[in-house]
């Protein structure tokens, strides 16, 4: 099994306690994720078009996800040994920056039909890279309301915002634009500057959602120390993306 989820636990530890004043706004007054509303707006209706894909179910999902134990270059794939991460519990302030911290039910207006969570890390290695790759699937139309919720959160909480933890919470400084995959139907990338417990060190994190039809490709990427990676390990999306697109296509 790999240690991601460990990882993820180490360094929610690091903001325990830490007193977080000052944090810039995400968004003016007429977001309507900003009042403790999910992070997708009520009103964003899914276009109802009778040649949307359906959604996939879990079992499809599993299909065409990472399986456990196996290598992508030198990551190794494997399921997550207490659940789903970034689940319920990693919530953002304002409420409209939610997408940014995780998607999973909840997060938006439209929760996902099914969804397939995997780690990637390299073995033994402590201190590297880890990547947490989840596959959802949404009902028709859906998948793009929660892409259009994931783009408002990217524009609208450039400034920063709180990343609030069962008993911690995280300040992120800052939220940029990254560089997104050419492939799927549309495809979003941030970077995160994240603030550590004692106000002078800056940790970074990188996430790329991308949509095909009605499925998403969730890659977060992080480094359990200062260093900046400087985008998800492209290996890894292109392995995972080519591994759908093959499923996909022969009806998996």
């Amino acid at each position: 099994m790999g240690n991601q989820s460990g990882r993820r636990r180490a360094l929610a530890a690091v903001f325990v306690g830490a007193v977080l004043s000052g944090v810039a706004a995400c968004g003016g007054s007429g977001d309507k994720g900003g009042n403790g509303s999910k992070g997708g707006e009520a009103d964003d209706k899914p276009s109802a078009s009778a040649s949307a894909p359906e959604a996939l179910t879990e079992a499809q999902l599993k299909a065409v996800s990472f399986t456990d134990g196996e290598k992508i270059g030198p990551y190794t794939a494997s399921e997550f040994t207490l659940g789903a991460p970034l689940g319920e519990d990693y919530t953002a302030a304002p409420a409209v920056c939610q997408p940014l911290v995780s998607l999973a039910e909840g997060a938006t207006a439209h929760d996902p039909a099914a969804e397939v969570n995997r780690e990637l890390d390299v073995a033994d290695e402590m201190a590297g890279i880890g990547i947490a790759v989840q596959l959802r699937s949404y009902a028709k139309g859906e998948a793009a309301a929660v892409m259009k919720a994931l783009a408002a959160a990217g524009t609208q909480c450039t400034g920063g915002f709180v990343e609030e933890r069962a008993i911690a919470k995280a300040k992120y400084l800052k939220v940029e634009p990254a560089k997104a995959p050419a492939f799927g139907d549309e495809a979003k990338a941030y970077r995160f500057t994240i603030l550590d417990v004692k106000g002078k060190l800056k940790l970074y994190e990188y996430l790329t959602v991308v949509r095909s039809g009605s499925t998403t490709l969730s890659f977060r990427a992080d480094f359990l120390g200062t260093k900046d990676i400087g985008a998800v390990p492209a290996e890894v999306m292109t392995a995972q993306w080519e591994k759908f697109e093959a499923g996909r296509k022969s009806g998996a």
